[in-house]
């Protein structure tokens, strides 16, 4: 078995653990909320900010014999410069405050998944941060068009506000294809450890970020709480 496929096979379990959190369920099946699509775009930039620093510092971390991927981490970073703006672009669509995103806090569960990012490539094999980029991009492919579909309908939002899902979802569809290229170059056990490792993490935390977002009201509560106002 190839190592792609045997990062897919020993990640199954993590990342199916991502897709059940109930805010994607819930996007999936139209159970959305402006505050809840714009929690989740604010979280975002404040991950996707931190993509081409990471990039920069894995690759300036890496050790001589991992030297030839300098040029693929080169292009990774050409291609991922400006995204949070994109995310920006997408709040003030939104008829949201994006320049209050842009210079406040993350959530917890952001902030503690961009420092283990940083701390995998840090401190242990920066190789690991690999298992970043497959959660990301794998979960983009899978879910951003579905979810981006799903939101826009009943909100009712312009396409305008949907260039980060909607792009990523195309983009990383191509990039999947190269990162499985690349990881089949990887043939180091210890780098493919890493790699799956990083990976299972990065599940685990990127599907707190997912949790720790607010849930829509389901349309009984919502009128509730809409006749109480």
């Amino acid at each position: 078995m190839n190592f792609y496929n045997h990062l897919l096979e020993q990640t199954a379990t993590a990342r199916q653990g991502l897709l059940a959190t109930p805010i994607i369920q819930g996007a999936l099946r139209g159970e959305v909320s402006l505050p809840s699509y714009v929690s989740f775009l604010r979280e975002a930039f404040h991950h996707v900010r931190h993509t081409v620093p990471l990039l920069q510092a894995m690759k300036a971390a890496l050790r001589p014999q991992h030297a030839w991927l300098h040029g693929a981490l080169d292009e990774y970073i050409e291609e991922e410069a400006g995204h949070d703006e994109w995310i920006l672009d997408d709040i003030r669509a939104c008829g949201e405050d994006a320049e209050a995103v842009r210079h406040g806090a993350p959530g917890h569960a952001t902030e503690v998944m961009v420092a283990f990012a940083y701390d995998t490539i840090a401190r242990g094999n920066p190789l690991g941060f690999f298992g970043m980029v497959h959660v990301l991009e794998g979960t983009s492919v899978s879910l951003a068009l579905l979810a981006a579909d799903a939101i826009q309908r009943p909100l009712a939002l312009p396409d305008a506000a949907f260039s980060y899902l909607r792009s990523h979802g195309t983009l990383d569809q191509q990039h999947t294809a190269h990162f499985a290229r690349l990881m089949d170059r990887i043939d180091d056990a210890q780098d493919q450890a890493a790699i799956v490792h990083g990976a299972r993490a990065f599940y685990r935390l990127y599907g707190d970020v997912f949790r720790s977002l607010p849930l829509p009201l389901p349309q009984v509560q919502r009128q509730s709480a809409e006749a109480l106002a």
